[in-house]
């Protein structure tokens, strides 16, 4: 691969809802432009994008790909996203290192709800944006009906589109595009051009007409001269047309059947001509020494470079994928990480290819490489000079969605599992992991059951550790919800000395806090020396639980009269008297269970809002409000955690796979008593299992 400067780089992400070609047409734009020899195909597993063994597995995109395309002296720098919902993460990381996009919609389903996901990202980044009409070779292909849910999409997003291409026939006799901006028909894969067939002759005119307009709008001058001339040559119309998609006010929408190269060619003319260079992208910013700072993209420029993946490989080692945002990074040069304060060697430069590397000496401000084997690099962090700290802000990723709780296979999976688990974290920032210190259990929380289910299959193949996943527990906490008083005399006599302690104390709730201990002892019945044995027994109890196993907080304790013996008397004695006496307490003072309320947001389309209302009241959910949000209801409503552990799949299946919600922990409210009473009753014969073991 020849040495690309910036002014010729272009980075675009392929993004869509699953399944509308996004793959096949980055596999469409190697073949055609001569990278490849032949056209792999995703079912088989023969595609450059998709070359993960999961992938294979499952036949969808589940990693972001880089893949350079070398097309008239440019190289674009195409980022192959995962369409699937559980996988956003991967798409966040390459948007956030892309300078616009390409929106796959598939001829037959038009817009789906991965669709509305990836234009709402788009707008997050502020990217420029081309919109594909994609697989116009399928059965049921309807360009005119998708072009319409199309242009009204975008239209409802304040933007307008604009028609690039038309195609040449449809269905299985989909043969070409025309080209609007030069006026020609590219057959095929668009290696040769020839005249626009008779039949869409008026169809291109006015399709012309629309392009002209629109790019008379981008700069005063040109308006000058489209309304003196009526029209503007070519040169002028993709600079005016460059100047209102790179604004974003205008969205131009394309033609193609990725599997059979249909408008490859002609779209990467495209890219080149009207998405913009690195340094017409939307302006980046980092955190210098005294505060933000412009980056420029040129190589004379301070290094700020930008990790936006990293994989682990038992074989190949660690993969670190970055974008230089100014600057520029040589073979074997040391760079500073400004995260870790460390200095890494940029050993092993190359490009990446779906997974065959390309070793280069040097890689270029706006450009997109990887480097092997670092020492402490993770995802997110920033390269720059160690003279010129600089630290680019993360993106946002959403939170987690779906949990599962996770245990070792084997004893020996035991001693791994939590490293694995951080590398699993590493590489995919809408994965967490912790151990939760309210129901001791690791718990793995990612974005969907797919996601998770790839963590787990590739903690054991790459990493050769087994993991097994279970429902979590959920934090339940204790409380209780008014005064009460207890006393408990513990008296033990066998041959020798005794153990001796009776307490008498009063708990109530304390809203204030977690927990406050004091006393209220007057005369000599108990000496004060005793107290602290009593709170480290009271303290324990309230850890482990008082009646249903679960943490309790809020709660203040009063020690108020007690009895002693000078010669029995022991701290083990009120360690045992200050525990008894508070359970008492706990259980005349209206001892309640709260849970975790999620916040929850869900999108669903109008159509499906009453289902959805529905099912949340049986999860229990009260709904706070409603906002309307084009065609679709976002509900947001309260909905207990132990109520949505597998939403996930069934916000899915009631609304046709067209809703998508996130949520958030909100607050702890009291659990209902019949349903706590069930708690209640599991931790009883949990227990009493134990006893008997």
């Amino acid at each position: 691969m020849k040495e690309y400067t910036t002014e010729f780089l272009r980075n675009v992400a392929l993004v869509s809802h699953g399944g509308a070609g996004k793959t096949m047409l980055a596999e469409a734009f190697l073949h055609a432009t001569g990278a490849t020899t032949r056209l792999g195909k995703v079912e088989d597993g023969t595609t450059i994008s998709d070359y993960d063994d999961e992938e294979h597995r499952r036949k969808i995109s589940i990693y972001t790909s880089v893949i350079p395309i070398e097309h008239r002296d440019h190289k674009i720098n195409i980022l192959d996203a995962p369409g699937y919902t559980d996988f956003v993460g991967e798409m966040i990381s390459a948007l956030s290192v892309a300078d616009g996009a390409i929106l796959l919609v598939d001829a037959v389903a038009g817009i789906e709800v991965g669709t509305e996901i990836a234009w709402n990202y788009l707008d997050q980044f502020n990217l420029p944006r081309f919109i594909v009409i994609n697989k116009l070779d399928r059965e049921n292909a309807d360009y005119e009906k998708v072009y319409a849910e199309v242009e009204a999409f975008i239209r409802a997003h304040d933007k307008r589109a604009i028609k690039v291409h038309l195609p040449i026939g449809e269905k299985h006799d989909f043969k070409g595009v025309v080209d609007i901006i030069g006026m020609k028909a590219y057959m095929g894969d668009g290696k040769t051009t020839t005249d626009i067939p008779a039949d869409l002759k008026e169809a291109a005119d006015k399709a012309h007409f629309d392009l002209v307009e629109a790019a008379a709008e981008g700069e005063d001058e040109l308006m000058e001269k489209y309304l003196e001339n009526g029209s503007l040559s070519d040169d002028e119309m993709v600079r005016g047309l460059e100047d209102v998609v790179y604004a974003g006010s205008f969205v131009p929408i394309f033609c193609a059947a990725g599997g059979h190269e249909v408008g490859a060619i002609a779209l990467l003319n495209d890219i080149i001509d009207l998405l913009p260079p690195p340094a017409h992208a939307p302006k980046r910013t980092a955190q210098g020494k005294d505060g933000e700072e412009e980056l420029k993209p040129s190589d004379s420029e301070p290094l700020a470079a930008f990790v936006w993946k990293t994989t682990a490989d038992p074989f190949v080692g660690k993969m670190t994928y970055f974008r230089v945002f100014s600057g520029s990074i040589t073979a074997d040069a040391h760079v500073w990480n400004q995260e870790k304060n460390a200095d890494e060697r940029m050993s092993g430069l190359h490009f990446q290819r779906g997974k065959e590397t390309i070793p280069t000496k040097i890689v270029h401000a706006g450009d997109i490489a990887a480097v092997s084997k670092l020492n402490v690099t993770t995802t997110c962090d920033t390269f720059c000079d160690k003279g010129h700290p600089l630290t680019i802000a993360k993106p946002e990723f959403p939170a987690a969605l779906y949990r599962v709780a996770v245990t070792p296979k084997t004893q020996a999976d035991a001693a791994k599992i939590s490293t694995t688990l951080t590398r699993l974290c590493e590489e995919d920032m809408t994965l967490t992991w912790q151990n939760d210190p309210v129901t001791h259990e690791t718990v793995l929380q990612g974005m969907g059951d797919q996601q998770i289910d790839v963590a787990i299959h590739r903690a054991q193949a790459k990493f050769q550790v087994g993991i097994v996943t279970h429902e979590p527990k959920i934090p339940y906490r204790e409380g209780i919800t008014k005064k009460s008083t207890a006393q408990y005399r513990h008296k033990k006599q066998s041959g020798g000395a005794g153990q001796f302690g009776e307490v008498h104390l009063r708990i109530e709730p304390y809203p204030e806090g977690e927990f406050e201990f004091t006393d209220e002892l007057v005369g000599m019945n108990l000496s004060k020396s005793y107290l602290p044995p009593i709170e480290k027994s009271i303290k324990a109890t309230m850890e482990k639980g008082a009646f249903a196993g679960y943490p309790m907080s809020n709660v203040r304790v009063i020690v108020f009269d007690g009895k002693e013996h000078e010669v029995d008397s022991k701290p083990v004695a009120f360690e045992i008297a200050g525990r008894e006496a508070f359970k008492l307490a706990v259980q005349d003072a209206g001892p309640v269970l709260f849970e975790p309320i999620m916040n929850v947001r869900v999108t669903t389309p109008d159509a499906h809002m009453g289902d959805v209302m529905s099912d949340l009241s049986t999860r229990r959910g009260r709904v706070q409000g409603t906002d309307s949000e084009r065609g679709n209801t976002v509900i947001i409503a309260h909905v207990p955690m132990a109520e949505m552990l597998r939403y996930t799949t069934q916000i899915r299946s009631i609304t046709g796979g067209r809703g998508y919600f996130t949520m958030e922990f909100d607050h702890y409210d009291t659990v209902p008593s019949h349903i706590a009473g069930s708690i209640i009753e599991a931790h009883k014969k949990e227990l009493e299992g134990k006893k008997e073991e």
